[in-house]
């Protein structure tokens, strides 16, 4: 589970590294949502986020710090390179780009780190070979 604080930027996120909403949950009461992503045909594997929702007395809502405190999420892709590229193409910074054709890392929109790593290899190709860390991850 990771906390958020927009519940839709965080989903179109996932979105974008081919995760799909399988269910969500309100809670009236508890003042907060859960929402399931999966990947398709692995639902059995699942993301949970938790958007708690602001005060009712209009206050602001909860804010998380660093994201690193629990290590990252990962997953693995077919192709890194075209998933860096849609990312990057969404505004998703590659804080460590896949220059070895195996591994790159971004984070989500409260900072989560994610882990992206390759299904199979492929060889090292441009501009992500020399292309610089941004960030950190």
């Amino acid at each position: 589970m990771i906390r958020v604080t927009d519940l839709d930027q965080t989903i179109g996120f996932f979105e974008l590294l081919g995760l799909r909403e399988v269910r969500r949950f309100d809670n009236e009461q508890g003042r907060f949502t859960l929402a399931f992503l999966a990947a398709p045909g692995d639902e059995d594997a699942q993301v949970e986020l938790t958007y708690n929702w602001p005060p009712e007395d209009g206050s602001p809502g909860e804010v998380y710090g660093g994201g690193r405190n629990f290590g990252h999420l990962a997953y693995r892709v077919d192709n890194i390179y075209e998933t860096c590229q849609r990312l990057m193409d969404a505004g998703v910074t590659i804080n460590r780009p896949p220059r070895d054709g195996h591994m790159a890392f971004v984070r989500t929109p409260d900072g989560i780190s994610v882990e992206l790593l390759q299904d199979g290899t492929l060889p090292p190709a441009e501009p992500w070979a020399t292309m610089p860390n941004s960030g950190s991850w």
